[in-house]
């Protein structure tokens, strides 16, 4: 958030923003940042983000390195990032995750959205030296979370300008809208080198009772392992795992009919 754009917002507004802004600038799970690093990210003078630092220092939301003063995400944030992991049920999918990956042979990711991004919420790729928000465009479980998007969470003409990452990336708004017409269609999503060489991802939706993706399922491994011949196997045991998890992250009236 620019410092022009705060300035529009209401008094108590604007602090909330630019606070959530300097929390932000940590999604990359890069090195620790400086005050001046803040006030880059962010458009604002170096004595706002000091201030907003040390406001956030003082509430336990950041840490700061007593050797290079630098900062980090505090124990505040983990506090809730536990509590929130554990109320939406997220540990009770581990153990469906780690059985689908001993099947396959392949990583077994869940994934949720948050604005133009899939976040990985468990699984083989939840490391604490790994960065967990996947671009939507360019994967399979981006494509699923946009494919069933749920009420006021936008589809393609909602992301910013589409990146890419290998030269198979979609990065026209119409390609991406026929692309997820046929994952609808489908009802799976692939990812065949698309944010990356050499990797090959199939997702499928952990749909609700509405319709809507609540979370998005992946395995992911290399096209030696995910051959062509393979994907309706590989789609078999993923589509087991989401209706399981189905049963165990929602709740008995938010879940779909077992006809459906």
């Amino acid at each position: 958030m620019t410092e022009a754009a705060a300035v529009r917002a209401p008094g108590g507004a604007q602090a909330v923003q630019r606070a959530l802004g300097v929390l932000h600038c940590f999604h990359d799970n890069g090195p620790d940042l400086s005050a001046s690093d803040l006030a880059r990210r962010l458009a604002l003078s170096v004595s706002t983000a000091h201030r907003l630092a040390r406001t956030l220092l003082a509430a336990g939301f950041l840490e700061q390195d007593a050797h290079t003063s630098r900062y980090r995400l505090g124990p505040a944030v983990t506090e809730l990032g536990r509590l929130s992991y554990h109320r939406r049920g997220l540990h009770l999918a581990a153990p469906e995750l780690a059985d689908l990956a001993e099947r396959t042979g392949a990583t077994a990711d869940l994934a949720l959205r948050s604005g133009p991004h899939a976040v990985i919420v468990a699984g083989g790729s939840v490391t604490p030296k790994v960065g967990l928000r996947r671009p939507l465009h360019s994967t399979a479980l981006g494509k699923v979370l946009l494919a069933w998007a749920r009420p006021g969470e936008g589809g393609p003409s909602s992301l910013p300008p589409l990146p890419a990452f290998t030269d198979r990336t979609i990065v026209e708004p119409a390609v991406l809208e026929a692309e997820l017409a046929r994952v609808r269609s489908d009802t799976y999503a692939v990812n065949d080198g698309e944010s990356a060489p050499g990797v090959r991802t199939l997702a499928v939706p952990v749909l609700d009772g509405a319709g809507h993706a609540r979370f998005a399922l992946a395995v992911r491994a290399t096209p030696s392992v995910i051959t062509d011949g393979r994907t309706d196997w590989f789609l078999t045991q993923a589509r087991s795992c989401a209706r399981a998890l189905e049963v165990l992250l929602l709740s008995p009236v938010e879940r779909r009919s077992p006809a459906r």
